[in-house]
């Protein structure tokens, strides 16, 4: 008998694992950073840069979850790997870029370093999933990172939420403003930039 779409859908629900809801706690609360986020710009109000740093912070607690649970339960498939990578996307990648922006970093310089910043997270996720069977060898168990992993940009979110406890954010944002060619760079932003260089180098970082 032919599978119809309907039982299709369902059927996939049920190809989900206990971890991989917690991948999805991962993606939602990445999302919610993305809300807290436009909240801020139009508000102003620095608590909303306090929720994006706390929501990043619980899409961290449940990307480490998700990886606990499915070791503890021996349960993986490559749609969980998928899933993580996409949910990393969203909390690791573009939320502490539009934060980043949101909170001055929107000169024409700023926004390039921000898109690399993101570019080199999509690269560096892709690569580990491309590669991690090989890393694994024979033993079944990736040992190291390539790159450093997506989520360190977690420090990120929380110095912007750091610079808007102290009002350093806007036209105060650190380390001010320069301008090269008529366009504006944020110094500040530049560390978003060697974040993005740090997670696509061959720096090898033990894997716990």
């Amino acid at each position: 008998m032919t599978e119809t779409p309907k039982a299709k859908r369902f059927s996939m629900i049920r190809e989900f694992h206990l971890a991989d809801w917690f991948t999805l706690g991962n993606a939602v609360s990445g999302t919610g950073a993305l809300f807290s986020t436009m909240s801020f710009l139009t508000s102003g109000d620095v608590f909303h840069v306090y929720m994006v740093a706390f929501l990043v912070f619980l899409a961290l607690v449940f990307d480490v979850l998700d990886g606990r649970i499915a070791r503890w339960r021996q349960k993986s498939s490559a749609l969980g790997r998928e899933l993580d990578s996409l949910a990393d996307v969203i909390s690791f990648g573009v939320a502490p870029a539009i934060i980043g922006y949101a909170c001055g970093m929107n000169g024409l310089y700023d926004r390039i370093l921000l898109a690399y910043f993101v570019a080199c997270g999509v690269s560096r996720l892709a690569r580990y999933n491309v590669t991690a069977e090989d890393m694994a060898g024979a033993s079944g168990k990736v040992t190291h990172f390539e790159g450093t992993p997506i989520p360190t940009s977690i420090v990120l979110v929380f110095l912007l939420a750091a610079a808007a406890y102290s009002g350093a954010i806007g036209q105060n944002l650190w380390f001010g403003a320069m301008s090269i060619g008529g366009f504006t760079l944020h110094p500040l932003t530049l560390i978003f930039g060697l974040s993005g260089s740090l997670m696509i180098s061959r720096i090898r970082i033990p894997k716990p």
